[in-house]
């Protein structure tokens, strides 16, 4: 007999999130089928995006996210006892999967390498940072490239990424430890976005000539004042807008960037829990 604990949503968000907007929950899980697996998280995921794609969640839902997950019961050959996978099974400690969904950790997975990096830098926001940055804007050695929110899963990876490929990089963060972090993992420029007194004169002072790319994942005002320091034919990475996420007011002059990562009103319950925002 196994028992599941899972954080569900108990109330839908307005502003911030609060301890009030979820309950833990307890249930049973029934007896394998053939074909099934039990799984037991080892990783759960908290994401930005969950804070906008729980709008499509019902009242009692368990959370959506990804998982790094070990197989502890099996009546699926292909998923023996012990497989490691990535799984879209929520915040839940245990959970029955098909194993169709599933995705198995590479056999050869180094020892030294954490296995929540599946989740990170090795998984889905490392993918993001990845392909955003090589194929939305197609950077190339000797760019200039602007970062924000660029401590985060994305914006870290982004930012190294860049480095690797010869760019010049600009990050903003919203703390100094992040500014510190980022410093030492490469980036030329960074800064506290919270206490320069402008951020249009700190951007034009870390790139007078403005910029090539910006991988954007904070949206709202800042994007509007990094826009108009574009180089001529820019690319934009549009990935995410989390300054709006919590937002009860107005949303700020300019365009809802938000509704061109994705259209949160036609996302159905498969593809948020498979997918999440802006896949």
């Amino acid at each position: 007999m196994v028992h599941a604990k899972s954080w569900t949503l108990k109330k839908h968000f307005e502003g911030y999130p609060t301890n009030s907007n979820f309950e833990l929950k307890i249930t049973e899980l029934p007896p394998l089928k053939n074909g099934e697996v039990l799984l037991e998280a080892l990783f759960l995921t908290v994401d930005p995006y969950m804070r906008v794609v729980a709008k499509r969640l019902k009242e009692g839902d368990t959370m959506m996210g990804q998982q790094v997950a070990r197989v502890v019961e099996s009546k699926n050959s292909a998923l023996p006892t012990g497989t490691i996978v990535v799984a879209f099974s929520g915040w839940t400690t245990h959970s029955i999967s098909d194993g169709k969904e599933l995705e198995k950790l590479p056999t050869e997975w180094p020892d030294t390498l954490p296995l929540s990096l599946a989740l990170g830098t090795v998984g889905m926001t490392g993918l993001t940072a990845y392909f955003g940055l090589l194929d939305i804007c197609g950077v190339k050695g000797g760019e200039t490239v602007m970062v924000n929110a660029a401590a985060g899963a994305v914006g870290s990876v982004v930012g190294q990424i860049a480095k690797l490929k010869g760019c010049k990089v600009v990050g903003a963060a919203g703390s100094d430890d992040k500014v510190a972090y980022l410093k030492k993992v490469g980036f030329d420029v960074a800064f506290n976005y919270k206490t320069v007194e402008s951020l249009e004169e700190t951007l034009k002072k870390a790139s007078p000539d403005g910029y090539d790319c910006y991988f954007d994942n904070v949206g709202g005002e800042f994007s509007n004042t990094v826009i108009c320091q574009m180089k001529k034919f820019g690319k934009i990475a549009i990935c995410g807008a989390m300054s709006t996420y919590n937002s009860t007011g107005p949303p700020p002059p300019g365009n809802e960037l938000i509704y061109m990562i994705t259209d949160v009103g036609n996302l159905d319950k498969e593809k948020i829990h498979r997918y999440g925002i802006g896949q």
